[in-house]
């Protein structure tokens, strides 16, 4: 994709600091974190949602991913870590080429991803889950 900044950075148009690269995966970190080290994990491949992400390029994201928050929690004596990854602009995905962000943790790091808590109604919950589960197509 011409326009798409992450496809410039792999291609090297777009100065990063990376953090490792395969043949499928780049990972970098991300120039507005919400904590030091926040890292994207992205497709080489341009796929602006992950459901069109090959299975084994979207486990090899969250395979480096996992590993590249292993890495920060020790190189940066912090708690845990967090892996996100919005899909669509009302999930709030910004840049239109799939990405898996690692978001290191400490307990005191004041940041809260503020997830509201709905209460199904009654009987909701299975018409939903059936529902679903009616549509779900897997290879």
């Amino acid at each position: 994709m011409n326009n798409c900044i992450f496809c410039k950075i792999i291609n090297g148009e777009i100065p990063s600091a990376k953090i490792y690269e395969d043949e499928l995966v780049y990972a970098f970190l991300d120039i507005s974190p919400i904590n030091f080290g926040h890292t994207l994990v992205i497709p080489k491949e341009h796929h602006e949602s992950a459901s069109t992400i090959p299975e084994h390029i979207a486990g090899r994201m969250f395979h480096v991913a996992s590993r590249i928050g292993i890495a920060l929690k020790r190189e940066l004596d912090l708690d845990g870590y967090n892996l996100h990854l919005a899909d669509g602009l009302a999930a709030g995905q910004v840049v239109m080429h799939a990405h898996l962000h690692v978001v290191p943790r400490g307990v005191e790091d004041d940041f809260h991803w503020n997830w509201r808590q709905l209460v199904y109604p009654e009987g909701k919950m299975a018409e939903i889950a059936a529902a679903a589960a009616g549509r779900l197509k897997l290879d």
